[in-house]
């Protein structure tokens, strides 16, 4: 287990996905080469990730910028409510279960894509019309070389503006002062923390694993700390 550089449970279900670093770059490369590919997203485009913290977004996160695409993040718990769409977007990635609930509030783009979010990155059963299911596009891919190394510090990250070199800063000083260091193995409970910044890019940033916990049953934590060798709990 412990060769696992991110981990995802969801105690709903029983489900368990452990990614070496290989395996996840095997998706981030795949996500990457979609985007590019097949469709036909280059760097400075933009992308919005309408997801809740979970291995398949981290792929999703991760193949974007690897392709030199600008992010916009909005978590699940504090989408549809209203208010300014942001910027215009090229590509945007959603959850199944909340595109239907969501219809007007999706901003609008060239691609869409859901995501069920299911074990074994199944496809969703039942795709809205004008999405893709993102695990099946994505897996078509599976094999693609990694995308050339462009997220050079000054590049941009985010729609916002935040270029790499900030967003990383500010990624290891989150690290720094949850006092996550190279080798630990971060525990972390989804519905507290969404942000990416804080359950992807700052555990990686400093070298850490991830075990990701969502539905987080908590008669069994000391076993999962135990288990997984958990050195640190956020």
């Amino acid at each position: 287990m412990t060769d696992e550089l991110l981990t995802f449970y969801d105690d709903a279900i029983g489900e368990r996905h452990g990614l070496t670093a290989p395996e996840l770059g095997a998706w981030v490369a795949a996500t990457a080469e979609l985007l590019t590919a097949e469709c036909g997203l280059r760097r400075g485009d933009r992308a919005g990730v309408l997801l809740p913290p979970h291995w398949q977004t981290a792929a999703v996160l991760l193949g974007a910028w690897s392709a030199g695409i600008e992010v916009s993040f909005r978590s699940w718990a504090t989408a549809g409510l209203g208010g300014d769409p942001g910027p215009a977007l090229d590509v945007t990635f959603v959850e199944r279960r909340r595109v239907d609930s969501w219809l007007d509030e999706v901003p609008p783009a060239g691609h869409r894509f859901v995501l069920g979010l299911a074990p074994s990155a199944a496809p969703a059963p039942d795709v809205p019309p004008g999405y893709r299911d993102f695990p099946s596009a994505a897996r078509a891919h599976l094999g693609a070389p990694p995308p050339p190394a462009q997220a050079a510090d000054h590049a941009v990250a985010t729609v916002d503006g935040a270029t790499f070199g900030e967003y990383g800063a500010v990624a290891a000083a989150v690290a720094r002062s949850r006092a996550i260091i190279a080798g630990d193995r971060v525990l972390i409970e989804t519905s507290a923390v969404e942000e990416p910044l804080i359950w992807l890019m700052a555990p990686l940033t400093a070298g850490a694993s991830i075990v990701l916990c969502a539905n987080l049953d908590r008669r069994r934590l000391d076993d999962r700390i135990r288990e997984e060798r958990v050195t640190r709990v956020l």
